[in-house]
């Protein structure tokens, strides 16, 4: 269902799973709610403090008075209010919780959840529905949680902005900031980052190529983690390339994005890092090109490492940039092909690339599909295009490995845990076509995109509101691959140094 007809009546076969016209009851106000961790509300939940069908009534109402964000693509509020109701009437037998009994997240609609449709924020795909969770979606339904939609996105993963016109739930384009409407949420997991940002649903699920979980999160104050490329299975999910994809955890709080990788990967629970024991790495180049808020902010989450005790060393990494920009787009946009033309194929929709590529609504992705993807291409010498698959062999034989041999000579050589910096250069901006362009795409995958390529793991804590934006700035931490869980351990710590963020004004 295309969100901009949440006004009409689901029918047919979608009356069973979808219904986002009727009236919630919800027996708690929706402001009880909006400082609740997905952690905090399963443990009211296992207390017999909140029923899970209050939590779960209380989404969807929120999910309705705020659609004005265009966060979502579908709402499954029958699905969702049984489930709910479920999981209350077995609480009231059993003294057993699971991790994440009762509570509400969301699903980027590019991960499949059986019975709704996964659209990949795209027409074309809009009457595919799945009858298999996807492996990620599983493990978090079978530890409770309750999936209350699939959230909107830059239009098949392509793009940081969200600018996405295919699917509106309300008269504004694109998806847009929890924390100013004018603004853009980012992407491409951008209904996922909106949604968590505003409080609709304390986390939920996102996927990364090159910032897509948090480059979002960074611009609606939300934690979030791209692991370890291969940590998470990438079954059942939309894809662009599977050298970079991999979902991720979003969520309000460090100790859900903690909660939500643990119930994914099955290990062991853990506590905060020492401050003191930690050694961090900060890399010139990534300080360029700041605004003035991320600038002030960055410098201030400094200031109190450092008055943490946490030791804060500059780092070189020679040829970075030159081995990245050998990486970035030769192997998203030649894999793109293969691998969305075998994930169509499995999903036995009879749904082609072509089909795609001709119901695209974004300039900018029906730019890259018609002129790159597609024929196979890569952008050349004096506005020519030249055969995509030479630069691809050389980015996968050559430059890749050398790219991540690089990262791990840094981490050892100069003895840090992590290498820090501003996830993004600038806050959020306002919400127009331009949101969308070449420029404004590098500016925000500036940091993000190095570490996307080498395949290792980045996380994105919020730390402040600029002062005169008053939007969110985040820091981001990347670290050696295999090292997600000392990652969440350093990002819990530097929770409680920074502090959680307030919830947006008058939401």
């Amino acid at each position: 269902l295309y969100n901009k007809h949440l006004s009409i009546r689901a029918a047919g076969m979608f009356a069973a799973t979808i219904f986002v016209a009727q009236a919630v009851h919800a027996d708690h106000h929706s402001n009880d709610f909006t400082n609740l961790t997905a952690t905090g509300a399963a443990s009211d939940f296992c207390a017999g403090k909140v029923t899970s069908e209050a939590l779960v009534s209380n989404a969807l109402s929120r999910a309705k008075a705020l659609a004005d964000l265009n966060a979502f693509v579908t709402l499954d509020e029958r699905g969702a209010i049984a489930a709910a109701k479920q999981a209350d009437a077995a609480r009231k037998n059993s003294s057993r919780c699971r991790p994440l009994e009762g509570v509400p997240i969301v699903i980027k609609d590019n991960i499949e959840v059986a019975g709704l449709p996964n659209t990949a924020g795209t027409k074309a795909l809009l009457k595919y529905i799945p009858k298999n969770d996807a492996p990620v979606v599983a493990k978090l339904r079978a530890a409770g949680a309750i999936i209350i939609g699939k959230t909107n996105m830059h239009e098949l993963a392509f793009g940081v902005s969200g600018f996405n016109p295919s699917f509106s739930s309300s008269s504004l384009v694109g998806v847009r900031n929890a924390y100013d409407n004018t603004k853009i949420a980012g992407g491409s997991s951008s209904g996922t980052g909106a949604a968590v940002g505003a409080r609709i649903a304390p986390a939920g699920l996102g996927t990364d190529t090159g910032g897509s979980v948090r480059v979002p999160c960074a611009l609606n104050g939300c934690a979030s983690l791209r692991p370890t490329v291969g940590r998470y299975s990438q079954a059942g999910i939309a894809p662009i390339s599977r050298t970079r994809d991999t979902a991720g955890p979003m969520a309000v709080s460090m100790v859900d994005v903690e909660l939500l990788d643990r119930v994914i990967t099955g290990d062991p629970t853990i506590r905060p890092a020492a401050l003191k024991n930690l050694r961090l790495g900060v890399y010139a180049p990534t300080l360029a090109n700041l605004d003035a808020d991320t600038k002030a902010a960055f410098e201030m989450a400094l200031q109190k490492m450092k008055g943490a005790g946490i030791s804060i060393v500059d780092v070189d990494i020679p040829g970075l940039a030159e081995l990245n920009g050998q990486i970035g787009f030769p192997v998203a946009l030649y894999e793109a092909y293969d691998d969305m033309v075998s994930y169509l194929q499995k999903t036995g929709s009879g749904i082609t690339i072509t089909d795609v590529a001709k119901e695209i609504s974004s300039p900018d992705v029906k730019g890259t599909y018609d002129g790159l993807v597609i024929p196979r291409k890569l952008p050349g010498p004096d506005n020519t295009l030249v055969d995509a698959k030479p630069a691809y062999d050389a980015a996968m034989s050559t430059a890749r490995p050398a790219l991540i041999n690089l990262y791990q000579s840094t981490f050892s050589k100069n003895k840090i845990d992590a290498l820090i910096f501003p996830t993004v250069t600038k806050v959020a901006m306002d919400a127009t076509p331009d949101s969308s362009s070449l420029g404004n795409f590098l500016a925000y995958i500036q940091n993000t995109d190095p570490g996307s390529n080498a395949g290792i793991p980045g996380l994105q804590i919020p730390i402040t509101l600029g002062t005169a934006s008053r939007l969110p700035v985040g820091l981001e931490l990347d670290g050696p691959a295999g090292s997600d869980r000392k990652l969440i351990s350093i990002g819990l710590a530097l929770e409680n140094l920074f502090g959680r963020l307030p919830a947006p004004a008058n939401r």
